[in-house]
């Protein structure tokens, strides 16, 4: 005997389906027809997206326009983002030429969402969302374009990805995208990365290619920004040193960790509340950690959570010279063997393939000759390498690897602080006469 029409309209719907896309439209079904919360079905981000989007007065069959903002606009963002930019420059590249053989898209954006690159594909005909999507300018925000990856990146500063009917636009249900941020020295949201595909799903995992160049860039913004600190690589394995899964930290001439990475973070517990020193993070002084830089070699470090790791230390000055290379010149203070010697063969030998053990303990030792901050550290080099040099400032900056006008300002601002006057003018003297 058939059910009547009554009965059969209260028969449960089946609790599993085969494909990401049978929960998706159940999902939809639930929010938006049945004003249910269809929890378990789509992932949480998506779901607080559309809500935002519904608070917003967005509707789900409204048309979606990618237009560029003002030229203003443009101009500001692009001139605003520049280190990100120069960050991205090469990783962009890279990231393109693997997605070669592919129909997606690199697109980066700033902090507020706006397009400052794109990937350009005029082969790729049949995609006509991404054509008119990807273009510098475009705001690709959640305010402007609803739901999706990238949108929801700006809006929470977590990785995200959106697939097909994800989306709060029924317009954009061809498209598919993955993205991931880039935070900056304060830890604030600096721009967003994102791969997106019109017409079908990755064939790849898309959040882990994402994930893995924007820490790549994110790593390179963060060095970009900190000139005049104390930057340290460091990693429970030396081979991950140099590599996206390195931790870095910069600290600065007081002795203060002023920003971790996230690999930083996890590593050292800490969580960056108020600029903590460099002896309740890594356990040891700024004195042992400009060692670092002077002896120019991977070191092992005990940190106070009593996991080791591999350390090394690169010193940037604050009006932008690096005098990394400079611990090369002749007639510095060399480096004392000692136990760091073991930890340079070590990491040779992990490079190389052979196992390594674990670091056992602390091995930095401070150098008699280090001082206790930064700008004391460069000053020195600088003035150990103008006595070898006889004062001839020229032959000083080659060695240095600066320009001599740089070089002179650093003279100058130091004799106005602890030399007398005559110092500066000898060198210049001396310089005169190469």
């Amino acid at each position: 005997m058939p059910q009547p029409a009554s009965q059969r309209a209260r028969t449960p719907q089946p609790l599993f389906f085969q494909t990401p896309d049978q929960r998706t439209a159940l999902a939809r079904e639930r929010f938006f027809e049945e004003g249910i919360r269809p929890s378990g079905l789509v992932a949480e981000a998506v779901l607080q997206s559309w809500l935002r989007c519904c608070s917003a007065r967005q509707q789900p069959r409204d048309a979606v326009s990618f237009e560029p903002v003002s030229r203003s606009r443009v101009h500001a963002s692009l001139s605003r983002n520049r280190q990100l930019l120069q960050a991205g420059n090469s990783e962009l590249g890279h990231m393109e030429a693997a997605l070669g053989g592919t129909d997606c898209r690199v697109l980066l954006t700033d902090a507020q969402g706006v397009i400052i690159h794109a990937t350009d594909l005029p082969q790729a005909h049949d995609q006509p969302l991404l054509r008119a999507a990807s273009r510098v300018g475009v705001n690709i925000a959640e305010s402007h374009i609803g739901t999706s990856a990238p949108g929801i990146v700006v809006r929470t500063g977590e990785a995200s990805s959106v697939a097909g009917g994800e989306h709060f636009h029924q317009c954009l249900h061809n498209l598919y995208c993955a993205a991931a941020p880039i935070h900056d020295i304060h830890g604030q949201l600096a721009g967003v990365l994102d791969v997106s595909v019109e017409g079908g799903r990755f064939p790849f995992d898309a959040a882990a290619v994402v994930g893995t160049y924007a820490t790549t860039i994110e790593n390179r913004l963060l060095q970009l920004q900190s000139t005049g600190q104390l930057l340290l690589h460091f990693q429970a394995s030396p081979t991950f040193l140099d590599t996206p899964l390195e931790a870095l930290a910069g600290i600065s001439p007081q002795g203060r960790v002023l920003w971790l990475n996230g690999a930083g973070r996890r590593l050292t517990g800490c969580h960056m509340e108020d600029a903590p020193t460099v002896d309740s993070v890594f356990g040891t002084s700024i004195e042992r950690l400009m060692d670092l830089h002077r002896q120019k070699r991977i070191q092992t470090l005990r940190l106070p959570n009593g996991l080791g790791v591999w350390i090394k230390g690169r010193l940037s000055g604050g009006d932008g010279a690096d005098f990394n290379h400079a611990v090369a010149v002749e007639g510095l203070p060399a480096p004392s063997p000692g136990p760091q010697d073991h930890a340079h063969k070590a990491h040779t030998a992990a490079t190389a393939g052979a196992v390594v053990d674990a670091p056992a303990a602390v091995v930095l030792a401070p150098s008699p000759a280090t001082r206790a901050t930064l700008v004391d550290h460069s000053q020195r080099l600088i003035e150990v390498t103008l006595a070898e040099c006889g004062g001839n400032i020229a032959k000083a900056a080659r060695a240095l690897g600066v320009s001599r006008g740089m070089l002179y300002r650093r003279l100058q601002k130091s004799a106005s602080q602890h030399a007398p006057a005559s110092t500066l003018g000898e060198a210049q003297s001396g310089d005169a006469s190469a």
